[in-house]
């Protein structure tokens, strides 16, 4: 098997534990899903949809810290990223820090509008 060949196969293997992660939301197993999108990760650290998708799971199963610390290393990754910062008002609203949530509710409707304007089509994205 030469190495393109290799590449390929652990691309197929990612892209079914993902499906099987995607899967596992929505026949509401949040720990399954946790446990895939982790693997994914493993393998491919900036997967943008299986780190998206790992805070969606970690939210469900009630560890909002765990998603809290995922959200806060999207947004140092890529401080643009409007569904991460949009994520991140949400989990401070489920903790209770409202000023925190609303904060970041308007950092993200700025990040959008700034996307818009640009020509972006991230500002329509949601998870």
């Amino acid at each position: 098997m030469s190495v393109g060949d290799e590449s390929e196969a652990q691309r197929v293997d990612v892209d079914a534990i993902f499906d099987e992660a995607l899967d596992c939301m929505t026949a509401g197993d949040a720990e399954g899903a946790v446990t895939r999108f982790e693997r994914v990760l493993t393998v491919e650290p900036k997967h943008a949809e299986a780190r998206h998708g790992l805070v969606r799971a970690l939210e469900d199963a009630g560890r909002i810290d765990d998603a809290l610390a995922v959200t806060e290393r999207l947004i140092a990754d890529d401080p643009e990223d409007v569904l991460a910062v949009t994520r991140l008002s949400m989990i401070y609203q489920h903790k209770g820090m409202i000023r925190e949530a609303e904060a970041a509710a308007t950092r993200a409707k700025i990040l959008g509008w700034r996307q818009e304007l640009r020509g972006g089509t991230a500002a329509r994205t949601t998870l």
